[in-house]
């Protein structure tokens, strides 16, 4: 889940109970009008993929629908940012509901990865295609040869992060599943440092969400990596 400020907004001031912690004034929230999208899963139990409805907060919205429970693993995003349940709505704001990606896995891995199990872990009946990227240590990097590389990982962010990386794909491309895993400690030449898998009805949004998947993997996930070359090493920030 996204990281979510412990004040809530509000300019600052913490709302405790309805109220203003710094002034004691009651504050009253008032429903607006946004737009609510829907995508796979929760669109076809819908039967539509857009409307307004009138909510408060973001966590306003489920029950504004009228759909039952709430499914476990919900996101929401709020005007394409992704938003926590207790953030105020304004008038006319976008509210995606993202629903997990089903199937895969995101892990990290002091062992070796297996590009069988990522793929196995996305099969889907309803899959036309499964798109992969294996990643793998080379010899050569900035001018020097390299020994091995060091991985290292925020272990509990990282893999919350691929999560979120996975419901944005979901939200941009119509997929069965994902599944990305990971090295962290020493990989050498040769070996495999990442490995994605990535199933969808048609290739195009396979393909197209896979490469989506590696570059913002390293862009976004707290993973380091330091290039152990002969005579010398150097940490190359984050990202595979």
């Amino acid at each position: 889940m996204p990281a979510v400020l412990a004040d809530g907004g509000c300019g600052g001031k913490r709302i405790v109970g309805g109220r203003h912690a710094s002034t004691g004034h009651r504050r009253t929230l008032h429903r607006v009008r946004v737009t609510v999208r829907l995508f796979a899963g929760l669109r076809e139990r819908a039967g539509w993929s857009r409307r307004e409805v009138e909510a408060a907060r973001v966590g306003d919205v489920w029950q504004a629908l009228g759909l039952g429970d709430e499914p476990q693993g919900l996101l929401y995003a709020v005007n394409r940012d992704y938003a926590a349940r207790d953030r105020e709505l304004n008038d006319g704001d976008e509210v995606a509901l993202i629903p997990p990606v089903s199937g895969g896995a995101f892990l990290l891995s002091d062992e070796p990865l297996s590009l069988d199990r990522v793929v196995d872990e996305v099969r889907d009946e309803r899959a036309g295609a499964i798109a992969t990227f294996t990643g793998t240590t080379r010899v050569a990097s900035r001018g020097r040869t390299v020994v091995h590389l060091d991985y290292e990982a925020y272990e509990g962010m990282a893999e919350r992060v691929m999560e979120e990386i996975a419901a944005g794909l979901g939200e941009r491309y119509e997929l069965c599943a994902v599944a990305i895993h990971h090295r962290v400690g020493r990989v050498g030449i040769g070996d495999t440092s990442v490995v994605i898998a990535v199933s969808a009805p048609h290739r195009r949004d396979a393909l197209a969400a896979c490469k989506e998947a590696i570059d913002t993997l390293k862009e976004r996930v707290p993973l380091w990596k330091k290039e152990v070359y002969e005579g010398g090493e150097e940490w190359i920030g984050r990202g595979s």
